[in-house]
């Protein structure tokens, strides 16, 4: 590569890291969430909570200095290389132009800026799914230090929070049945590689927990969530009918006072406060989304069902994304003093930031790509030879995105940021295969003419 190569390939991937953080840089601070504050707190406070990664909490530390603009920084590049490696693992490398065409055009039309630019776990759930299919399905356009390279961004992926986690071991799962069927589509060295970054990556949430917390433990959160979309759901309210008055469940004596909605019950709400939150209710929560499973299994069946589909579609841009967060606020405020000058001058702090437009342009294409999804699977079935592999592609979004929908819809409750986080990927596949489609296009007149003068 020729020294003007390398310039150009620099600028392209500056310009694409630049364009990833400009919400932030428009913002004049990386953008908060609600849940911004409780992987910061993990570092300082020394203890595990609920769905709160210590490991993407210790990346928050090392970024606070910088205002944790490094973070952001490291979040854009890691997403750079990824969309450029897809881009070359489907023979579209080489271009630096379109590379940097692509970021902005994702950029524009797509949540990915508003993820990168987020002091948050969600961009490295598609990350580590594309870092995942890479290594499973298209191994032969990687380096071996790129395949080193993927493995880590998958580890650490798959630490930044369990249902990241959970969506990879899905995707490797059917890759394992696939091989079953098609060793040469899957080769066992692939799923072997799949499998060690995510062992590191449950490695590492234990190792950064029992560093911080000095606890040999997984991040707690699971059955406090199910209980939380059983609760949205009417199930929770029902078995408590069915089995109080019980001394031993602290909420008989308040079935009728326990809201509708998780999100109130868990972020807004006295009662749940008054009893000791998840570490005074915790148990009683599991008990109770445990035994509901067996005791009401046609009802449970249906309501995950139907939050697993409302989950698909739950991918608008910017949800939480408020002026109100106040809980990262404080903490923010508590531990890292210096920066709350700049962020309270921010523009989500100051003025907040509408959804609405973008939303208005975003969303109808989000869905519009999820529709695509299962024709491009097709295409790529019956033309196997020059479009297998984005059909490929294709399937392993699918899987991602059914895979994400059950796991945040039906395990714990539908939220558009769970959607946002990963429906990118199938603007991603969409657009890869538009450009195929189009270079095919291209090419056939050419390979007319030739057959013609033969």
């Amino acid at each position: 590569m020729t020294y003007r190569d390398c310039a150009r390939w620099a600028l392209a991937s500056a310009a694409g890291v630049a364009i990833l953080i400009a919400p932030a840089l428009w913002n004049h601070f990386p953008l908060l969430q609600w849940d911004t504050g409780g992987y910061l707190a993990r570092w300082y406070e020394g203890t595990l909570v609920p769905s709160r990664a210590v490991s993407y909490g210790l990346m928050l530390v090392a970024g606070a200095p910088l205002g944790f603009w490094p973070v952001l920084l490291v979040q854009a590049a890691l997403t750079v290389w990824i969309v450029a490696l897809t881009l070359r693992a489907h023979g579209l490398g080489g271009k630096p132009l379109l590379l940097a065409g692509v970021i902005a055009a994702l950029s524009a039309l797509t949540t990915l800026p508003w993820l990168t630019a987020i002091l948050l776990t969600d961009i490295f759930c598609g990350l580590g799914v594309l870092a995942l299919y890479l290594m499973l399905l298209r191994g032969d356009t990687l380096g071996r230090v790129e395949t080193i390279g993927l493995i880590a961004l998958a580890a650490v992926s798959a630490s930044t929070h369990s249902a990241t986690l959970a969506v990879m071991a899905a995707l490797l799962g059917v890759a394992a049945l696939v091989w079953l069927f098609d060793r040469a589509r899957v080769p066992l060295a692939a799923l072997g590689r799949g499998g060690v970054a995510l062992l590191l990556g449950a490695l590492m949430v234990f190792a950064t927990n029992y560093l911080v917390a000095r606890q040999l433990a997984w991040t707690p959160g699971g059955y406090a969530l199910s209980f939380g979309r059983m609760l949205q759901d009417g199930i929770v309210n029902r078995y408590l009918d069915d089995h109080c008055p019980d001394a031993k469940l602290k909420l008989c004596d308040f079935k009728d006072e326990l809201p509708h909605d998780a999100d109130v019950w868990f972020w807004g709400n006295e009662l749940f406060d008054s009893l000791g939150r998840f570490k005074g209710l915790g148990q009683e929560m599991e008990t109770i989304a445990r035994r509901s499973l067996t005791a009401y299994p046609g009802m449970q069946i249906r309501t995950a069902a139907a939050a697993a589909a409302r989950q698909i579609v739950n991918v608008r841009t910017g949800e939480g994304v408020l002026p109100t967060v106040w809980h990262t606020h404080v903490i923010i405020s508590q531990h890292t003093p210096q920066l709350v000058p700049a962020m309270q001058a921010a523009r989500q702090q100051r003025d907040g930031i509408s959804f609405v437009a973008i939303n208005a342009l975003h969303y109808p294409l989000a869905l519009a790509a999820l529709a695509l999804l299962p024709f491009i699977v097709l295409l790529g079935w019956r033309r196997r030879r020059d479009f297998g592999d984005v059909g490929e592609l294709a399937a392993a979004c699918t899987v991602a995105v059914m895979a994400n929908a059950v796991i945040c819809g039906a395990l714990s409750n539908p939220h558009d940021r769970y959607g946002a986080r990963l429906v990118w990927l199938a603007t991603v596949t969409a657009g890869i295969a538009l450009l195929r489609l189009y270079e095919q296009r291209q090419r056939a007149p050419a390979r007319d003419i030739v057959t013609a003068t033969h």
